[in-house]
Parts: C-alpha cells; structure tokens; sequence
C-alpha cells in the first residue's frame, strides 16, 4: 500500500496551534522530530504518525515543558520508572517557575499598593508616583527612599477603612461581559483570598447560576464534604430558603485537607452517604480530592443527578484531576481551575448565590450573559 505523504505545509496545517514550517525545522534540528524522507525537489515528506508526534510536541510545550525536556519524555518507556534525572530536571524547572511567580507577585502587589489605593488616598497616591520618578536607585539613601514611600502611604491606612470595591475597580479585569450576579461571585471569591489572578482559574460553566438559582428557590439538599465547610455557609440566609444541609464526612475534628482525604479514602462510612443523596442537591466540595472524584464517577454512571457541583478541593495531583473531570460532565459546576480551592472559597461561592438570590429574586442577567 502506498503510503500517502505530506508537505510540511500541510502537517503544520493539520496541526494547527499556531505551528509553523520554521518552527517544524526548529523541532527536526533539537531532535524532537525524527528525520523524514525527502522528496526529488529535498522538501521534507511527513506521514500521519509525524502529525501524532508533532501533536504530541505542541500539547506538551502548551503545557509548559521546555523544549529540552520533552524529547526526553517523548523517547522515555512509559511502563518503565520515571528516568531521575529527568525528574530531577523537571522539578528543578518547577522551582525556576515558582521563582518567576515569586517575583510576579512581589510586582503585583507593588502595582496593588499603587492601583488598590481608594479615593480617600489619592492625594498619597500622587506623591507617591512623584517621588517614584524622581528615585535615585544608584545610591542607598535613595532605595531607603523606598522603604520611606510605602511608609508614608501606609500611614494613611489608620484613617479609615478600607473601601473594597473602589479597590477592585482598579485592580479586576473586565468584568462587563458576565451578569450581575456573576460579577458579584467573583469579587466575593477575590476578596476571600485576596488574590486578582484567582478570576483566570474561576470555571462557571452556563448553567451553574441558572441551576443553582432554581435548585436553592426549591429548598434543595446542601452537601458538603467536611463539617468546617459547613459551618462556613451563612445559615442565616440558608434558613430562609429552607434548605437542609448533610456532611458527607461528618466528623469535626477533621479541619485539614490530607486529614479529610485519608478519611474519605479508607473509611467506607463516609462514602455510603453519597450513594444516597437525593437528585438536586448542591454539592459543595472545598477539600478533599477524593469526594469530587467519587461525585464525578456516579454522575458518569447516571446514579446521581445534583442541580450544581462547586468543586474547589485542594491537592497537587488528584484536585487538578478531578476538577478536569468535572468539567466533562453536563452537570452545572463551580471550580477553580488547578490546585487551588479550599473550603473557605467553596463556601464563600454558595453565600455569594445565596445572597444575590435573596436580595435579587426577580434578576434574570445570567440568562443572557454567563
């Protein structure tokens, strides 16, 4: 059978992802591409399982892997144990990243000690740009002038209090094309952590706040997975919607997300309740990994049915993942991309829907904007 070739015009076409010719040579010199048959003219000739590879190089760099490792992986066994020097590399990567994030965020919160200043200290604001142009980094007194800057704007902190939402005016992206209620979710998961970058990693999928909307109207079951999230959800409004709350892993002493993890894992006693729970409900899952996984499997297999899932577990591996697999499913969820979460923020999601149904009820913005 004659097998059928490809110019590398039409393999990065094929592709797609941005893939160029230039960048195909590029992957061919590091060896991340094997050499290919060329044709009488010397073009390069690739078949479908140049494609696959090629596939494969793009998702893993997309993914942030060096270039210099990914040919390492590509070519290592999967059935064999991890080569260590490649792992040792990876992780040293790993700290390189988290070295850049350090520095990011050390620039971040200088911008938010500029941008975050409320009205009442825009007068300090002002000075403040005025003496930073006028810096003098060349000598120590004038990076003494630093330590002096925020000093001074401190100061004005003991004033009074702060204003949040002037604050966050300045500092969140636009938020226009979500609805009301949405944008209010957001703020509120914002100013739990205090952490802008949070609202790139917030997931909501179309349906959530429609679907929580009407499941918490009906009085549905909350679910939590452990008892501090439960006592973080505001029982006073709760109560005016008469919804009743279970906690799966009904156990107060459990207050840590490995403590929550292990209890889920070994001891069946909090699993059976799941098995149980009434179609509907919402669940509301901040910290064990574990729990969203077992969610996430019974809905794949039609044995449960909940109105909404907010799915913030905290974890390194099995979060992430179980995250990821929430978000294949056609139930509505919450979450938070990675391996941030938490019950706090899980919790602060629920009261945030329940405050803007209470005090909205005739709000209908999240039926034409997300």
């Amino acid at each position: 059978m004659t097998t059928e070739f490809l110019t590398i015009k039409e393999l990065t076409d094929a592709v797609g992802g941005g893939v160029t010719p230039r960048m195909v040579r590029h992957y061919h010199n590091l060896g991340l591409l094997p050499p290919v048959p060329r044709s009488e003219s010397n073009y390069r000739l690739y078949t479908q399982r140049d494609i696959q590879r090629l596939q494969r190089v793009v998702a893993l760099k997309q993914q942030g892997f060096q270039l210099s490792h990914i040919g390492q992986i590509l070519e290592s066994d999967s059935e064999a144990t991890a080569d260590a020097s490649l792992m040792t590399q990876l992780q040293q990567q790993y700290q390189a990243v988290m070295q850049q994030i350090a520095r990011l965020r050390h620039t971040a919160s200088a911008l938010e000690g500029l941008l975050g200043r409320d009205l009442d200290c825009q007068r300090t604001q002002a000075q403040a740009l005025a003496q930073l142009r006028q810096l003098d980094v060349e000598t120590q007194v004038g990076l003494s002038q630093i330590d002096q800057l925020w000093a001074s704007l401190d100061a004005e902190t003991t004033a009074h209090p702060e204003a949040f939402q002037e604050s966050l005016q300045r500092l969140l992206p636009n938020l226009l094309h979500y609805s009301e209620i949405t944008q209010h979710l957001i703020q509120q998961l914002v100013l739990a952590c205090g952490d802008v970058s949070l609202v790139d990693l917030i997931r909501i999928s179309a349906a959530a706040i429609a679907a929580a909307r009407t499941a918490l109207s009906s009085g549905c079951e909350i679910i939590t997975d452990v008892s501090v999230v439960a006592t973080a959800i505001d029982q006073t409004r709760l109560a005016a919607l008469s919804c009743p709350v279970t906690t799966l892993i009904d156990d107060p002493h459990i207050t840590a997300a490995n403590e929550a993890e292990q209890a889920f894992w070994l001891h069946k006693r909090w699993q059976q309740p799941l098995h149980h729970c009434s179609p509907g409900s919402v669940l509301v899952i901040g910290y064990a990994p574990s729990v969203l996984l077992t969610v996430c499997q019974l809905i794949e297999q039609q044995r449960f049915q909940p109105a909404l899932v907010i799915g913030m577990p905290i974890g390194f591996n099995h979060a992430p993942a179980a995250k990821r697999r929430l978000m294949a499913t056609s139930i509505p969820y919450i979450t938070i991309q990675g391996s941030l979460g938490g019950g706090l923020l899980a919790a602060v999601t629920l009261n945030a829907l329940i405050e803007t149904l209470l005090e909205k009820p005739d709000c209908h913005c999240y039926l034409t904007r997300p």
